[in-house]
């Protein structure tokens, strides 16, 4: 069994080492996927009018059921608040926890202020895939729906005449999504969750096969049902959790109120200034920009593929 494991992680290895060097090709010290993370959110936050400002009561109110419609004649299968609540439910989590941890630990306090900064593009960003994913979403025979990046691509680019560049990027991101499953949805939140287990539980450290296949059941009583269990599910699960980590930060914060100001300015400081961060400010925005888009998942077309199924007939 050992054997085994140590074969799928030297496997593991290889593909990450070898799509790093593409996906991390450097132009100038900046990663080539920072870098068109970057110019991605900038193209879309100036496109869109800076939706991610004017918006924001919009998406206020849609996050509080304003525009939630139940007849039966309206396509979709979760209200809008569920789909916001699936989508977050894999968006927020230990890339907001441990995400910005590292990144500070990497790119030092400076590496916050660019994860702000990319967290704000990446609103823009996230509100024209989810308009796009449920655009271009199918209705199937049976009144399922389904939809996100693989069918705007293909189908979007093919009403623009490019039908072949659509059905490439469609599949290409098929198969990188199973990657992206693999590693950073399944194995590093459950090792992760695992490992909070084991410091809180000292004597259950050796339990760890119990913990996945509880894990893995609880998450297959959810699954089985579609997505419109997964909806209720989140729906209820989401808030609450939110909850907490929003009371969590709060408390740290009223807490340490006093170290807020010098908090913030070695931040402004450390953000175009660092003194020991390898790479200097580019080395600061890498992080964060990497870090931030780990934490909220925009671009990745998870957000678009939860929003599709919403039961709704206007896609903004």
């Amino acid at each position: 069994m050992n054997l085994l494991l140590d074969r799928l992680d030297q496997i593991f290895s290889h593909l990450v080492t070898a799509s790093e060097r593409v996906l991390f090709f450097s132009i100038g010290g900046l990663p080539l996927i920072v870098l068109w993370l970057l110019a991605g959110g900038l193209f879309l936050t100036l496109r869109m009018g800076f939706i991610n400002v004017w918006g924001f009561k919009h998406a206020i109110d849609i996050a509080l059921g304003k525009y939630d419609e139940s007849q039966d004649s309206i396509a979709g299968e979760v209200s809008p608040f569920q789909a916001l609540a699936t989508a977050l439910s894999g968006s927020v989590g230990l890339g907001s926890i441990a995400g910005v941890a590292i990144a500070i630990q990497i790119g030092g306090p400076g590496a916050v202020f660019w994860m702000t900064m990319a967290a704000l593009l990446g609103m823009s960003v996230k509100f024209v895939e989810c308009t796009l994913g449920l655009k271009y979403r199918l209705i199937k025979p049976d009144g399922t729906t389904v939809g996100g990046p693989m069918y705007y691509l293909s189908v979007g680019l093919d009403k623009l005449g490019w039908p072949r560049l659509g059905k490439f990027l469609a599949g290409f991101l098929a198969l990188a999504g199973i990657g992206a499953a693999f590693g950073g949805g399944n194995m590093f939140q459950s090792n992760q969750a695992f490992a909070a287990v084991v410091a809180a539980f000292p004597s259950l450290s050796h339990y760890d096969w119990l913990f996945g296949l509880s894990a893995a059941f609880l998450t297959g009583l959810v699954v089985v049902g579609g997505i419109s269990r997964i909806g209720v599910v989140t729906s209820k699960l989401v808030p609450l959790m939110m909850g907490i980590y929003i009371f969590g930060c709060l408390w740290v914060l009223a807490v340490n109120f006093w170290a807020i100001p010098s908090a913030l300015s070695t931040i402004i400081q450390e953000a175009f200034s660092p003194t020991a961060v390898e790479g200097g400010a580019i080395g600061v925005l890498v992080q964060g920009i990497r870090r931030g888009v780990f934490s909220h998942g925009a671009g990745l077309g998870t957000a678009a593929i939860a929003h599709a199924v919403a039961r709704t007939q206007e896609p903004i």
